[in-house]
């Protein structure tokens, strides 16, 4: 539906506003309808310690825009797409707006958390409406000051007019709207209206990433802060038995050596003496538990497939009378490893605990969670916690888990001093936290040509963490439909991984529909597109994908890719997902060399709604595209009695930029209220490349890595 141009804004959503001292007008809002109805933000600009107040905007005298930023930025771009939003809504020249990050606030915020790909989604409306809100207090300032009626007023970029053509800038006006009461009924702008929704805007910190300012975690310096390398167990499941670290301290810079749990940390004066000083440590370690349940998880999950503790998250139909009843049955086993997450910039993070307050700063997903977790690990009061985030070099998940950060309130707090925290590339690999290893079962009955039983397993490691999508497609496109799903408990810690749940489960159902596809002997796509048509929007509450936005966005990347009419030497595989709210479908094209695939290029077709900056909604699109691809060809990651056999990228194999496709992105055009990017573009991929190498090879691919399927691949591509 077209955006509403109405907004009844309540005074729970938009706080409070104040003259600050310096000149010119703050500004509290709530980027996502969560703020504390009492919240007072601070008066003077320059004493802000963001505890007061979680979010604002600053509008100065000179009619210029600062926007705090409440929500982490993990490289999704959230610090530039939210503020475009209320930028938009107040009607200010998008080049006379700075953005800053703000901190963690407890008290009156609920949700600053970067993760699921929900920050516009869930931000959208209280964005525009603060925006908005501001906007119509400027214009009843301006006004108050001629004597006229607001309503013959307008305002565009940063300048008020009247009917007698009488201007004033938002500058002149701020002091006076600082003191008029908020107006509950705006008016929001429509799509045709937009001048910075839907125009290409570079990344805010873009000049200070490529110059090298300090924005990341890495970056973060304190006065007499101790750098920390930390030793863990070296495989899940193993504690400390006893440890000389005579060696580590005679290391230059080395200050202190402290055991903390099954963990040992040195400090030192810089991060090589850290780390020299760690690896100086003779440490001998004992099994805490039985190692068993780390050792042959393929086996565990066999079980789980055949029967074994399955519950039923979804059941329509009567699968089992469709299976007997069918002409043919198609059953397929698909199977993925555990993957790490190796972000650019490992973990780290900054602790500095005193009797005062405890003080934090660096990269985290989830700050308002780690900082409950830090006032329970060292019994202080939630109050008691300062948390500044940094920007980071990425998360995919890893960063929604803020044991790095623990580690470091915990260091800091039994030696009584500043301590950094960070990460070897070795430690950011071998300490977990892991994509869980999965196989899913898929079985299809078909009966007189048609697809009558659809019946799906999980078998996952720890998938009470993890689990599938019941309600996703093809639910409620096949009449008889069944999924269920058991975990297997292990030692290795597992968690959200780039697009959860989706991520690889994508890549089965697509490879498996291809399949059906070829037994049917009908066209991948078309295959899709008469299963959606037996699903009707809005009929079923439980199923979260919309048939008709999913078939245009299919229509779409079909007609961009040139779908079954490219020149000789090219093979095409497609796979279409819905994850994160999006739809997404994407067509890969392939050639061959020495008989091996090369990925040519990828034709992307996206709804998510309205893009807010195209430019940043391409970048995580492709990056998506890229890192699928990539993942599901090389990426491995194996275990031997719980301890990881690859912690470096000497034999942990990531896709190489030779290796990486043209990406084609097309958004379909429609003005509905915008959902995630960070992650949907991801699940499709890996099912695309995988039916693209079928096309071409007839391989059949069931088991990711793929290159561990296409047999001496590394070798033959040097030919």
């Amino acid at each position: 539906m077209e955006n509403q141009n109405k907004f009844t804004l309540s005074r729970r959503n938009f706080i409070r506003t104040s003259a600050l001292a310096s000149g010119g007008l703050l500004i509290g809002f709530n980027f996502l309808t969560s703020c504390g109805e009492t919240a007072a933000p601070p008066v003077d600009i320059s004493k802000l310690d963001f505890k007061d107040f979680n979010a604002f905007i600053k509008i100065a005298e000179n009619g210029y825009v600062t926007i705090f930023s409440p929500n982490p930025e993990i490289g999704q771009g959230v610090k530039t797409s939210m503020p475009m939003i209320i930028a938009e809504e107040l009607d200010v020249p998008w080049d006379h707006v700075s953005v800053e990050q703000g901190a963690l606030d407890t008290t009156n915020f609920s949700r600053q958390v970067a993760g699921g790909s929900q920050s516009i989604r869930f931000g959208w409306d209280a964005l525009r409406q603060t925006g908005a809100t501001a906007k119509q207090m400027l214009i009843n300032a301006a006004a108050a000051k001629w004597g006229v009626e607001a309503s013959t007023c307008s305002a565009s970029n940063g300048i008020i007019k009247n009917s007698n053509g009488d201007e004033l800038g938002y500058g002149d006006v701020v002091n006076e709207a600082a003191h008029l009461e908020i107006p509950e009924d705006v008016a929001l702008k429509t799509t045709k209206d937009y001048k910075i929704i839907g125009k290409d805007a570079i990344n805010v910190d873009i000049d200070a990433i490529i110059t090298g300012k300090p924005l990341f975690g890495l970056d973060f310096v304190a006065e007499n802060m101790s750098y920390v390398s930390v030793m863990r167990p070296p495989a899940f499941g193993q504690k400390i038995n006893t440890f000389d670290d005579t060696a580590a301290k005679a290391v230059n810079g080395v200050s202190e050596v402290v055991q903390f749990g099954d963990k040992i940390a040195v400090l030192a004066s810089n991060t090589w003496a850290a780390m020299k000083g760690k690896k100086a440590l003779k440490v001998q370690w004992t099994n805490d538990n039985d190692l068993e349940n780390t050792a042959d998880h393929d086996a565990e999950l066999f079980k789980i497939l055949d029967g074994k503790n399955l519950e039923i998250r979804r059941e329509d139909g009567n699968v089992k009378q469709a299976f007997a009843e069918a002409d043919k049955v198609l059953e397929r086993t698909y199977e993925s490893p555990f993957l790490p997450h190796n972000c650019m910039e490992p973990m780290n993070f900054y602790a500095n605990v005193t009797a005062d307050k405890v003080h934090l700063v660096g990269p985290i997903q989830t700050p308002a969670g780690t900082a409950r977790r830090i006032a329970d690990l060292i019994n202080r009061s939630e109050e008691d916690i300062h948390l500044e985030m940094t920007r980071m070099g990425g998360g995919f998940g890893r960063r929604l888990y803020g044991d790095f950060a623990l580690e470091a309130a915990e260091i800091s707090n039994l030696t009584k001093q500043p301590v950094k925290v960070i990460f070897s590339r070795e430690d950011d690999m071998a300490a977990g936290i892991y994509r869980p290893a999965i196989k899913y079962r898929i079985a299809a009955s078909i009966k007189d040509g048609n697809v009558t039983g659809y019946h799906l397993k999980e078998a996952a490691i720890n998938s009470n963490m993890y689990g599938l999508i019941p309600h996703f497609f093809p639910a409620g496109a096949i009449k008889n439909y069944k999924v269920e799903s058991g975990n297997y408990q292990s030692n290795i810690t597992t968690g959200a991984w780039r697009a959860p749940y989706t991520n690889f489960l994508a890549f089965a159902e697509q490879s498996f529909f291809d399949e059906l596809a070829e037994l049917l002997e009908t066209d991948p796509i078309q295959l899709r597109l008469d299963l959606l048509k037996n699903v009707k929007d809005g009929e079923d509450p439980n199923i979260q994908y919309s048939a008709k936005r999913m078939t245009d966005t299919i229509n779409l990347v079909a007609k961009k890719s040139n779908w079954g009419n490219t020149k000789d030497g090219i093979y095409q595989g497609f796979a279409a997902y819905y994850s994160h709210n999006t739809h997404v479908a994407e067509v890969v094209d392939i050639t061959l060399k020495n008989g091996l695939p090369l990925v040519e290029k990828v034709t992307v077709a996206v709804d998510c709604g309205i893009v807010v900056n195209p430019t940043g909604a391409k970048n995580q699109v492709e990056g998506g595209v890229i890192d699928g691809i990539g993942h599901a060809m090389y990426g491995d990651f194996s275990f031997e009695n719980g301890q990881p056999q690859d912690v470096n990228f000497n034999t942990y194999r990531l896709i190489r930029m030779k290796e990486t496709p043209i990406v084609e992105t097309y958004f379909v055009d429609n003005n509905l209220s915008p959902t995630g990017l960070g992650e949907p573009g991801l699940p499709p991929a890996g099912g695309a490349l995988a039916n693209a190498i079928k096309a071409a090879t007839g391989q059949l691919l069931t088991k990711q890595p793929f290159v561990k399927s296409i047999q001496k691949y590394e070798a033959n591509l040097k030919v």
